[in-house]
């Protein structure tokens, strides 16, 4: 999809810190168009998950009330540097994108 997706994650004290930038326009698919007056479809994130080395670290269900663009930012027990993070998501058009990082 896009180059602009950015994520970080860094090992330290037996746990990992992932913070990521997913560029998605979440639309609600209740704004109109300011030039047409129409509707702008809904567009937004459904499912993320996140794996830690193919284990499953988060799973979250959006909707759409989540903003543009959403910075995620969250901890879980373990990682070292060298571990590979991966988080995939699919929207409400069925689409699906991933990102991948390495920790630090």
């Amino acid at each position: 999809m896009s180059a602009k997706h950015r994520a970080r994650a860094t090992a330290k004290g037996g746990k990992t810190v992932v913070k990521a930038i997913i560029n998605h326009p979440m639309e609600t698919g209740l704004r109109k168009d300011k030039k047409t007056g129409k509707k702008i479809p809904a567009n937004y994130i459904q499912e993320l998950i996140v794996k830690h080395n193919d284990k499953e670290v988060l799973v979250a269900n959006w909707g759409p009330a989540i903003s543009k663009n959403p910075l995620i930012h969250f901890t879980f027990k373990g990682g070292s540097p060298g571990d590979k993070i991966v988080m995939s998501w699919n929207d409400s058009t069925g689409k699906k994108d991933s990102l991948t990082t390495i920790v630090k």
